[in-house]
């Protein structure tokens, strides 16, 4: 599943990255978007860019891009 498919309020959990750019992974990593990780989705614009997200206590905005390179699963 991809971030762009959840609801706002909807938790969900990283399982993967999609982007098979080493450089561009690296990124996502340093902004604290690490396999296994928790987060819930707070808010998302009109036409779905930017997505806000908390992860590890802070807010987090992805763009579509950033957005689409995480495979996530939806946490009950």
């Amino acid at each position: 599943m991809k971030l762009k498919e959840m609801d706002v309020g909807i938790s969900g959990k990283i399982v993967g990255f999609s982007v098979k750019d080493r450089h561009y992974r690296q990124k996502l990593l340093r902004m604290g978007l690490v396999k296994g990780e928790f987060f819930l989705i707070i808010r998302k614009a009109p036409m779905g860019d930017p997505i806000e997200i908390k992860i590890k206590g802070y807010s987090l905005t992805l763009r579509k891009n950033e957005a689409d390179a995480l495979d996530v699963e939806v946490v009950k």
